[in-house]
């Protein structure tokens, strides 16, 4: 028996490595996430309005040509702890699109209620949910153990990819490919889309290509965790109070058994 269970160890043990370096050689091992550091990230970082605003900019005048955003809705743009557009601005915004009408069966300019258009390109994914499903840290063996230090990495993976083009080409079944150190197998179908003052903000803030993919991804990873604020203050406020009722029950705790601890304590001296 208990050479039956060295055996049985010893075969989990392979089948967990061949498994790891697997995984690692898949493309977890041969990606290159640069660290950026964004003001949302950690128990006490929040949304920065500007950064979103340009990050709005950004999207509208680079990626929307061929990206959508589907699950967004033109009306959270005046959400506070996101954009906080002036509800007239983003009226205007919204009619800068149009929106298919399946009740007059033609396009129409869009409304506050109604959603970003999809994708322009069948092989452009769609950007709501990019931040919150690309994982930008992984650890060895892509087993997430840095994720418990510098979070999931949604909006350093997308930094990450605008910024780490290689200026390498090749071309593979008629599709013209470029090097990026960021993407999984070292190319990526998408040309450069950003470069150094590609978009000019009316404040004068910077619009280097790396502050624009920090903007950008900024913007994006509110898109896919619109209400990130609002759950960092409902976790903080349990804690708090977790904390506050543990110290009370320990208090109330050691106030009932005072007399029984005592009297026992005497009964113990007396003997």
């Amino acid at each position: 028996m208990p050479e039956m269970i060295r055996k049985l160890a010893l075969s989990a043990l392979t089948a967990l490595a061949l498994t790891a370096g697997g995984a690692q050689a898949a493309g977890e091992g041969d990606t290159h996430i640069i660290d950026y550091a964004f003001p949302f990230e950690g128990p006490f970082g929040a949304y920065d309005r500007n950064q979103l605003q340009r990050g709005l900019q950004v999207y509208t005048e680079i990626c929307a040509a061929c990206h959508g955003l589907k699950h967004v809705a033109f009306r959270t743009l005046s959400d506070q702890g996101g954009p906080a557009l002036p509800e007239d601005q983003v009226r205007a915004y919204a009619a800068n699109f149009e929106v298919y009408d399946a009740e007059i069966e033609d396009f129409r300019p869009a409304a506050v209620t109604d959603h970003f258009p999809r994708s322009g390109l069948d092989n452009a994914p769609d950007l709501s949910l990019m931040a919150k499903s690309r994982a930008g840290f992984h650890g060895p063996y892509g087993l997430g153990i840095n994720q418990l230090l510098h979070g999931m990495g949604g909006a350093e993976y997308i930094a990450s990819i605008l910024t780490t083009y290689t200026g390498e080409e090749r071309e593979e079944a008629g599709t013209v490919l470029y090097g990026n150190e960021a993407f999984p197998g070292g190319y990526i179908s998408m040309a450069p889309p950003l470069y150094d003052e590609a978009v000019t903000f009316a404040d004068g803030s910077p619009n280097d290509a790396v502050s624009l993919a920090k903007d950008v991804s900024a913007f994006l990873m509110w898109t896919a965790e619109p209400k990130m604020m609002a759950r960092k203050q409902v976790g903080l406020t349990a804690i708090v109070f977790l904390t506050v009722l543990s110290v009370l029950l320990y208090m109330t705790n050691k106030k009932l058994w005072m007399g029984v601890k005592r009297e026992a304590k005497s009964r113990a001296n007396a003997q």
